[in-house]
């Protein structure tokens, strides 16, 4: 987990508020309201908790596609073995 010191966040907070200003003030006429916006689901965040999830879903598919091409191998060898022996 990242640790913020003082400094940084009193650097980083106004340039997070001076865009999140900016966005809505941009976006402000598309949506009914500004709830509106939040509830159609459009917002690009990804919470802690999901970016972690991805990544051990990437990590699982990695893990899976190396199984697959070892049992593919596997399976290309005994069918091989088996032709020759007949």
């Amino acid at each position: 987990m990242r640790r913020w010191s003082h400094e940084h966040v009193k650097e980083v907070l106004p340039q997070v508020r001076e865009r999140a200003v900016r966005l809505v003030q941009e976006h402000r006429g598309e949506y009914p309201s500004q709830w509106a916006e939040i509830d159609s689901g459009e917002l690009e965040c990804v919470t802690t908790a999901e970016a972690q999830r991805v990544k051990e879903l990437e990590r699982e598919v990695k893990q899976l596609r190396r199984a697959n091409a070892i049992l593919k191998l596997v399976s290309a060898f005994f069918a091989q073995r088996s032709s020759t022996a007949v």
